[in-house]
């Protein structure tokens, strides 16, 4: 698995391609081999889209808990084969809720971003060959 395995369309792409659906269609345009294409989605009108134009993943990311659940609802009603991503402000207060919510799969920046810095270092003594 690599960089090269997927496709994560993001709010600057959707923006230049004039919108998800027209995103999605240049990258299966121009890619002669199937590939998984994930859509970032911050609300549920761009939800819709990313269902409709079939995308394989859609992030939810920065919605809160409640429109999270409306978006997995919705999704799962439409086409169980997507997967759900959450993504943005998700911690440790928060985490059990999302998951809750039924998505596939969380992730968080929170344990790089939000944890404090361990002073670590080490130390070597003289080794002796023998």
């Amino acid at each position: 698995m690599g960089l090269d395995d997927a496709v994560m369309i993001k709010d600057n792409h959707i923006q230049a391609a004039g919108g998800i659906g027209e995103a999605i269609a240049r990258i299966r345009k121009t890619i002669p081999y199937p590939m998984t294409i994930e859509v970032e989605t911050t609300n549920l009108a761009e939800v819709e889209e990313a269902i409709a134009h079939n995308a394989d993943i859609i992030m939810l990311d920065n919605m809160p808990v409640e429109q999270m659940e409306v978006a997995v609802k919705l999704i799962r009603v439409r086409n169980n084969n997507i997967k759900i991503e959450a993504s943005g402000n998700v911690t440790l207060k928060t985490i059990r809720a999302v998951a809750e919510t039924g998505v596939d799969y969380i992730s968080s920046s929170a344990p790089i971003t939000r944890s404090s810095w361990l002073d670590l270092s080490m130390r070597l003594g003289s080794w002796d060959k023998q």
